[in-house]
């Protein structure tokens, strides 16, 4: 795992016991609003609603709030006016940021995190001038024992679906595939017990920027942080590739 990829394993780890709940519940609540509405809310029929109600039960979410956020994705509980938003931004060292973000009001949202951006001596791109320096992907992590390369890859090739790439550090697995085979996927670690800690389309950089200043890449880590606790956004992805001395002064300094 490389840049922010390694960065967010040690948080993971670090935030296994000291997780702000509130925020990961109103992120997966979101996750389950989209995965309805785009695919209908029979679980059986929809691989992307089941892999977050799995993700959703896997962080001990009352089956209540499960249960509100689908019914609310098939327009039971009212309309779901939740809007895709994309933001484009450059970081301190020229890393190239893209934020997805889920929300029911635009300007609120463009306020919070044009101003986390700048805040961070940050600026905000134009459309296109960052996003094609990022590929969209299938990305699953998986903890535990089963976190394993070999493991991963057998599962894959005997389910036969499409995997570019796994990787596994420590307990902490992620694999990597074309996004149309997400359900596939999906399916296959299920079909083996396995549960994803975490799963989606992502963006992952064609080229990186590799940051070996600690100053430098503590500005781009607090951005990073702050954006990822905003309410409305999903995900967060850089091309920032920090050296492993960094990595190990950041860890420290958490």
């Amino acid at each position: 795992m490389s840049g922010h990829n390694k960065w967010s394993t040690i948080k993971h780890k670090k935030g296994r016991t000291d997780a702000k709940r509130g925020k990961i519940f109103s992120r997966l609540a979101k996750e389950l609003i989209q995965a309805t509405r785009d695919g209908g809310k029979d679980p059986l029929a929809n691989a992307r609603l089941r892999t977050a109600i799995a993700s959703a039960k896997a962080v001990n979410m009352p089956n209540d709030n499960i249960d509100r956020a689908i019914k609310k994705g098939a327009g039971e509980l009212g309309a779901a006016v939740l809007e895709e938003l994309s933001y484009e931004a450059y970081a301190s060292g020229g890393v190239a940021i893209m934020v997805d973000c889920l929300s029911d009001n635009r300007n609120r949202t463009a306020a919070e995190v044009r101003h986390m951006i700048t805040k961070a001596n940050g600026n905000l791109a134009s459309n296109g001038a960052v996003a094609w320096m990022f590929h969209r992907k299938a990305r699953f992590v998986i903890e535990g024992e089963k976190a394993d390369e070999d493991t991963l890859m057998e599962l894959c090739f005997g389910a036969e679906v499409d995997v570019e790439e796994i990787t596994a550090d420590e307990d902490i697995a992620e694999i990597l595939a074309p996004p149309e085979s997400f359900n596939d996927l999906a399916m296959a670690l299920e079909a083996d017990g396995i549960v994803p800690a975490d799963s989606g389309i992502v963006r992952i950089p064609e080229n990186q920027v590799q940051i070996t200043d600690t100053s430098v890449a503590k500005q781009v880590v607090r951005l990073l942080d702050n954006l990822e606790d905003c309410d409305d956004v999903q995900g967060v992805v850089s091309n920032a590739d920090f050296d492993d001395a960094v990595l190990e002064a950041l860890a420290a300094d958490e």
